[in-house]
């Protein structure tokens, strides 16, 4: 027997309305076609389905059982419809998201946060475990955004500009290199380096500064997060180079002073890589304005 969704909504519109009739309106249908469906699917049944006689027309035995199912399936594949359509739509969708630049774990938690109360049924993970190869995870559909400060030329993905920053040195106010309007490379050799847990190839100090300049510190203490950064900095435990507004944000002691790394400054630009065919999806271009607001704010504390 070979049942489809239009013979349970058939069935479901006879026996609510009472009659071919009235079930054919409802169903944009002409009475006849629907007739010969209700004939056809009695056919494969090879049973009645309706008491034809009975004023209104009522299911049958069998009818009722199909009926049932109707009202089991039918309800489901609504919904399953719908949800189809809001993904269609940009209304609901999944949002995972890996982080290249680990300081951005305190930045992005306010936007993630404004992003949830306005979409609630977007489903939004972190995944810094793909940290490394979180763009080819990117271009293969394991996440859905990278935020990365160093843009590559990949089919099907853009990056798209979040907010400039500079990298800064900082020191206990006691430390000897406090007292100097900025730092070189050659002042990081012979110290102790306090860095978040990322390869040196990930960290700005690295790749903008000591690399190029074949400088390496004394020693690498690598610690997960700010606020224990600067307190052992503060502490005299170790000098340390963090993002201008992560130092401004978390705003821990006044142990501690920042200086520019080099006469000039290093600036170093942060990106949302996405796939180019999400970019038009509604809460993807909110979560972009969020975090260009939330950066905005940042900058002008």
């Amino acid at each position: 027997m070979h049942i489809e969704f239009r013979h349970l909504r058939t069935i479901k519109a006879i026996h609510q309305e009472g009659g071919l009739a009235r079930a054919a309106d409802m169903l944009n249908i002409t009475q006849s076609a629907l007739s010969h469906q209700i004939k056809g699917l009695e056919d494969q049944a090879g049973v009645e389905l309706f008491l034809r006689r009975s004023k209104p027309m009522k299911l049958s035995a069998a009818g009722l059982r199909l009926l049932r199912l109707a009202e089991q399936v039918l309800p489901q594949v609504e919904a399953i419809q719908a949800e189809f359509s809001a993904l269609r739509d940009g209304n609901t969708g999944r949002m995972y998201i890996a982080i290249e630049c680990h300081a951005c774990f305190e930045w992005l938690f306010p936007v993630l946060e404004g992003l949830r109360k306005n979409w609630s049924d977007v489903d939004v993970d972190i995944r810094p475990g793909l940290a490394f190869d979180a763009l080819p995870a990117l271009q293969k559909e394991e996440v859905d955004l990278v935020v990365s400060s160093d843009p590559e030329d990949l089919p099907g993905v853009e990056f798209i500009e979040l907010f400039d920053y500079n990298p800064v040195f900082v020191a206990s106010a006691q430390h000897p290199l406090a007292e100097k309007p900025y730092v070189d490379a050659e002042d990081f050799r012979g110290q102790t380096l306090i860095t978040y847990p990322v390869e040196k190839a990930r960290l700005d100090i690295f790749n903008q500064l000591l690399t190029p300049a074949g400088v390496e510190p004394a020693h690498i203490r690598q610690v997960e997060l700010t606020a224990v950064i600067l307190l052992l900095v503060a502490s005299n435990r170790g000098i340390s180079v963090l993002p201008d507004w992560v130092v401004r944000e978390v705003k821990y002691s006044s142990d501690y002073v920042t200086r520019p790394l080099t006469a000039k400054g290093i600036t170093r630009r942060l990106y949302a890589a996405i796939r180019s065919e999400d970019r038009d999806k509604p809460y993807m271009q909110e979560l972009i304005r969020l975090a260009k607001v939330e950066a905005r704010r940042l900058q002008q504390q």
